[in-house]
């Protein structure tokens, strides 16, 4: 299926030799049973599959609910979770079929069916939700059940579609509990994952126990996990000084990762991949200032990625010059290329030539959390030291808040974080800039829609590396979104926890089944 694609680096650091050999001196089960404490300052927007497209959404779901493939540590290719086998079904790549595992089932004991896998796709296009995925099923038309099979039907060949249904959005959920056309509102979940959800208090934490009734390509948990959430990075880091938590991701502070180190107590760290990356998203709906492309060019034009990087983020972060990062095959430079090094001249003339003649104001909004109001203080600054902007910071706290409010076109330009459903360049493309995005920002435009169109066609993955190119070289014209940067995915764990290395790995997969206590 992807004969020829570059593989995301994973580069595990284990601390300190001195460290090793107190891991060796803890007596076997040193948890005593406790549950392993997870904190991260991800949020989970909604419980419902077909109401969520964030990384703290999905997280979650990667435990509690499954989809019919997976992605092993280790690997990027789709393998059987919920299914037995899937394949598509001639060569024209718009079949695609799966048989369901018969051992399949929800927590509740109910035998999981194809009739709930059709169930969970039909809702996802019915319901539509702003902050749902229904983006990343663009090509999907029908979905067909027949005893244990599903055939799912595309409007054109794609062949990401196995990646896609590896992802959080494709989670199975039981077709009893769900509404058909409307998001479920309780705080429970139905689903087949390697957890039960036991207890969950928004915005503050995730009771899980192991479902031993779980069957697909994960494992059984040998312990119970509890997931914190903390409003902000610097609540993450306290829990960390004060033991409140045994593993930390996403995201401790800038400062916190760049002197992780080998000597440092009861800790060890995993750096890995690197494709997690960050935007300036324009609004290009009428009316928005930012709707005329010589100022999105001009910002472009100005931005500094390397001082963002070295002062807001410590080195942490890389400047980034195209929406595909590094480490992701077709990964180019055309930002770069355009505009190599910031400008103030290169900006006024694009603006003067455009008849603009006075400063461009305009809104930058900003969910409140970790180092992203300094950088968007960081970016305003840049911006009207040319004279050329003035720039309105509107910090929002709540995650979901943000959402609706860049979906309802609120801001003229909004940051805005990525991490890839899947490692393939399509992902980085199709969901940001295509037909229908969920950016939610007005941009469309045929070119790029006929060119990812073109590019899923592509079984070999290799083949399409020129028309994914073109792609970057089209957006970095138009510029409906500015790339910032990109980074590597941080994972701390005390010395009593094991399988960290394996609990994130770039590919949007949360593995909470593989922590255990030495």
């Amino acid at each position: 299926m992807r004969s020829v694609r570059s593989k995301v680096i994973a580069a595990g650091l284990v601390l300190g030799v001195a460290g090793v050999g107190t891991w060796q001196l803890l007596p076997q089960g040193a948890g005593g049973g406790k549950a392993i404490r997870v904190g991260t300052s991800d949020v989970v927007s909604s419980l419902d599959p077909a109401g969520a497209y964030d990384a703290g959404s999905w997280a979650l779901f990667s435990n509690v609910y499954q989809s019919l493939l997976t992605i092993k540590p280790g690997s990027d290719d789709p393998v059987p979770d919920a299914a037995s086998t899937c394949n598509f079904i001639g060569d024209k790549l718009t079949t695609y079929q799966c048989e369901l595992r018969p051992d399949v089932k929800f927590s509740s004991g109910r035998q999981v069916t194809a009739e709930d896998v059709k169930y969970s796709f039909d809702r996802i296009k019915a319901i539509n939700s702003d902050q749902g995925p229904g983006p990343l099923f663009n090509t999907l038309e029908s979905v067909k059940a027949e005893g244990r099979t599903v055939t799912f039907n595309l409007s054109a060949g794609d062949a990401t579609f196995p990646f896609k249904i590896a992802t959080g959005a494709a989670s199975i959920v039981d077709k009893g509990k769900y509404p058909a056309k409307g998001l479920r509102e309780d705080e429970r979940v139905d689903g087949s994952g390697p957890f039960t959800l036991e207890d969950y208090k928004a915005g503050e934490s995730a009771e899980l126990e192991p479902n031993s009734s779980y069957k697909g390509q994960g494992k059984i948990s040998d312990s119970a996990v509890t997931v914190r959430y903390f409003k902000d990075s610097a609540q993450l880091e306290q829990a960390w000084a004060d033991h409140g938590i045994d593993v930390a991701h996403r995201d401790m502070p800038p400062t916190v990762l760049a002197g992780l180190n080998p000597g440092m107590e009861d800790t060890r760290y995993q750096a890995s991949g690197g494709t997690e990356i960050r935007s300036m998203v324009f609004n290009l709906r009428p009316g928005s200032p930012v709707a005329q492309p010589a100022i999105r060019q001009s910002v472009a034009a100005v931005l500094d990625r390397a001082k963002l990087a070295g002062d807001i983020y410590k080195g942490t972060v890389t400047p980034l010059y195209s929406l595909v990062p590094a480490g992701i095959a077709a990964h180019s430079t055309p930002f770069f290329d355009a505009w190599p090094s910031p400008n103030g001249l290169t900006a006024k003339k694009l603006l003067k030539d455009a008849g603009i003649n006075t400063a461009v104001s305009l809104t930058l909004g900003v969910n409140a959390r970790g180092a992203t109001v300094a950088e968007a203080e960081e970016l305003k600054r840049q911006l009207e030291l040319t004279g050329l902007f003035h720039v309105t910071v509107k910090p929002v706290e709540k995650w979901s808040d943000f959402q609706k409010a860049y979906a309802a076109g609120e801001f003229d330009a909004y940051t805005i974080g990525w991490i890839a459903d899947f490692p393939d360049p399509d992902n980085f493309l199709a969901p940001l800039v295509g037909a229908d995005s969920s950016m939610n920002n007005g941009y469309t435009d045929k070119a790029v829609d006929d060119l990812i169109t073109r590019t899923q066609s592509f079984s070999d993955r290799g083949a399409a590396a020129n028309d994914f190119r073109d792609l970057q070289k089209l957006v970095a014209q138009q510029v409906p979104m500015l790339p910032l940067w990109q980074k590597k995915d941080y994972v701390m764990t005390r010395e009593a926890v094991t399988g960290g290395q394996h609990l994130s790995d770039g590919t949007g997969v949360w593995r909470l089944w593989e922590l255990n206590w030495l």
